[in-house]
C-alpha cells in the first residue's frame, strides 16, 4: 500500500525526557538536534505516565534517570505493557574514567556497568537499554540511535523482570506483543526516512557473515535455516505471522550481509530434505515446485532491504 510521505514533524524522532533534575533536563535538551528530534520534556511522574500512555504509539525513545526511583518507573511501564527504546542517564563517569586509565576496562563499558550495578540490577527496563553519563551528553544523538538499533534487535521473548517474583503472564505477553508492534512501527518509520537518518541501516561490519568465526557462521546458518523452515511450513497456510517471519529472516540476513545466493542454497537444501521425506512416504515431490514462490518472495524482500540501504542522491 502506498504511504504518503512523512511531514517534517512526523519525520522527527519523538523523544520523551524524564529526569529528576531540571538542570540535567535542560542541559540534555540543549544538546539534542531539534531538527531531527521532537523533544518532549516531562517534569512530574504523573505527567510522565500520562504522556507515555497517550503517545506510546508515536514515541521513538525515552530518556530516563538512573536513580533508585527508576525501578518503580520501569515496573509501572511494564504494568502498562509499554516497551520503548530507552537511554538511561547514570552517575558521573569520573570513576569509570579513572578505572579505564588504570587499564581495567573501557570508559563506556565501566560507566554502564557501574551505573547498573549502582541500582543492583542486570538491567532496569529491558536488555536493549543504553546507559550513559552526563559527560556523554554531547553525543546524545548517537546514543539515541544506538538505543533504537538495539531495541529493533530485542527478542520478543526477552526477560522483562529483574526479580524472581511471580510474573504476571498476561501482562508479559501483552508487553511482548507491543514490543513487536513497536519494532515494526520504528523500522517502517526509519526505512521511510532513509537518507535523513538511516539508523536502521547502520550495520556493523563486525557482525557480517564473512567476518564471523567458523562457529559463528555455523550458528548463523542454523538460525537462518530454522527461520526459513518456519516460513516455508506456513507459507500457504493462514498464518497471520507469516509477514513477520519473513521480516525476521530478512533482517537477520541483511544485518549479517548474507548474499542472496546463500538464501537460494538454504532453500534448495530444505527442498532436498522435504523431497527425501516425501519419497519415503511414497508421495510425489511436485508440490515442492510451488515453494519457488516462497524463495522469490523472500529474496525480493531481501533485495529491497539492500536497495534501500544505498543512500539516495540528494
Amino acid at each position: 500500500m502506498h504511504q504518503p510521505p512523512l511531514t517534517p514533524q512526523r519525520s522527527k524522532l519523538s523523544i520523551g525526557i524524564f529526569l529528576e533534575s531540571e538542570t540535567l533536563t535542560q542541559a540534555l535538551s540543549q544538546r539534542l538536534d531539534h531538527d531531527r528530534h521532537l523533544v518532549n520534556l516531562i517534569t512530574s511522574s504523573s505527567g510522565f505516565f500520562s504522556f507515555v500512555e497517550q503517545e506510546k504509539q508515536r514515541l521513538d525513545c525515552l530518556i530516563l534517570h538512573g536513580t533508585p526511583d527508576l525501578l518503580q518507573i520501569t515496573h509501572r511501564l511494564h504494568g502498562q505493557a509499554t516497551l520503548l527504546p530507552a537511554v538511561v542517564v547514570g552517575e558521573s563517569g569520573a570513576a569509570a574514567k579513572q578505572a579505564a586509565e588504570s587499564g581495567q576496562t573501557a570508559p563506556e563499558e565501566t560507566s554502564t556497568t557501574q551505573a547498573v550495578a549502582h541500582l543492583g540490577l542486570a538491567f532496569a527496563y529491558h536488555t536493549a537499554e543504553v546507559w550513559i553519563t552526563t559527560e556523554q551528553f554531547n553525543a546524545i544523538g548517537d546514543y539515541i540511535e544506538r538505543a533504537i538499533d538495539q531495541f529493533l534487535h530485542l527478542s520478543p521473548t526477552c526477560r522483562l523482570s529483574n526479580t524472581l517474583s511471580t510474573v504476571d503472564l498476561a501482562t508479559d505477553v501483552t508487553a511482548q506483543n507491543f514490543l513487536m508492534l513497536q519494532q515494526r512501527r520504528l523500522s517502517d518509520k526509519l526505512k521511510e526516512r532513509l537518507g535523513y537518518l538511516s539508523v536502521y541501516y547502520k550495520r556493523n561490519p563486525r557482525h557480517f557473515f564473512r567476518y564471523m568465526t567458523a562457529v559463528q557462521r555455523q550458528e548463523m546458518l542454523e538460525q537462518l535455516r530454522h527461520e526459513y523452515r518456519e516460513i516455508v511450513l506456513s507459507y500457504f497456510g493462514e498464518d497471520s505471522a507469516l509477514n513477520q517471519r519473513i521480516d525476521e529472516f530478512v533482517n537477520s540476513a541483511f544485518f549479517a550481509d548474507i548474499a542472496t545466493s546463500q538464501v537460494v542454497e538454504i532453500h534448495m537444501d530444505l527442498m532436498d530434505e522435504f523431497a527425501k521425506q516425501l519419497k519415503l512416504e511414497g508421495r510425489s515431490d511436485d508440490i515442492l515446485l510451488d515453494y519457488r514462490l516462497t524463495l522469490i518472495d523472500t529474496i525480493a524482500h531481501l533485495c529491497e532491504m539492500y536497495r534501500r540501504s544505498v543512500p539516495r542522491e540528494a
